[in-house]
């Protein structure tokens, strides 16, 4: 991996544990809950549901990034 890479994979390690880790929690919640009808938009298909997953997981982690401060 080149310079450029590393750089972006070390400051972005923390949304890619969280999409991962909401991936699998979505995927989870449709396969134990998940829509019987067909008619819920989110839970319908285990895509949508692990795609839904993995945005809230990495939202959800970008709670703790701490960003630095720059001082002038």
């Amino acid at each position: 991996m080149n310079l450029l890479m590393k750089k972006w994979f070390k400051s972005s390690v923390l949304y890619l544990i969280g999409a991962a880790i909401g991936a699998l929690a979505g995927y989870i919640y449709w396969q134990q809950v998940g829509c019987s009808s067909g008619s819920c938009a989110i839970t319908s298909s285990p895509i949508n549901s692990t795609l839904y997953g993995a945005l809230m997981g990495s939202l959800f982690f970008s709670f703790f990034k701490k960003e630095k401060k720059i001082i002038q």
